[in-house]
């Protein structure tokens, strides 16, 4: 099965670390690269060699917006899928980042076992924007 090579973009150190420990024991994920804010996030995006296939972004950052970083990787086009895991997943923010190209957004305090599950879909090309579609 495809690893599928992420880059996250939250700010708490905490959440980083179980959040990678847990998606890359649980899922094919192999995390690549991490941000805590928009401006790096942003910057690492545009390097044409961080090639990866998903994006998961927090949207309340120590500088800058998740919302900024989903409009930024908007280039990235379809072979790129974003995702966001806040724990504002308002109804509006959800709209938002929807919007801006999100293919889904999770709750942090409710959705992690959704996310898990996108994420070995994503790798299985179960998902409709699965490796295949994402020219893998």
């Amino acid at each position: 099965m495809l690893a599928l090579k992420t880059f996250l973009v939250e700010d708490s150190p905490v959440i980083q670390q179980s959040l990678v420990a847990t998606l890359e024991e649980l899922t094919p994920v192999k995390v690549i690269g991490m941000a805590e804010d928009e401006w790096h996030a942003t910057q690492w995006l545009a390097e044409p060699a961080n090639d990866v296939h998903l994006v998961i972004v927090d949207i309340f950052l120590k500088r800058g917006s998740g919302l900024g970083v989903l409009k930024a990787a908007q280039q990235l086009g379809p072979k790129c899928a974003m995702v966001v895991l806040s724990n504002y997943a308002t109804k509006d923010i959800r709209a938002k980042c929807l919007a801006l190209g999100a293919k889904r957004v999770f709750d942090k305090s409710t959705e992690i076992d959704a996310l898990i599950q996108y994420c070995s879909e994503l790798a299985e090309g179960t998902n409709a924007t699965g490796p295949a579609a994402l020219g893998v």
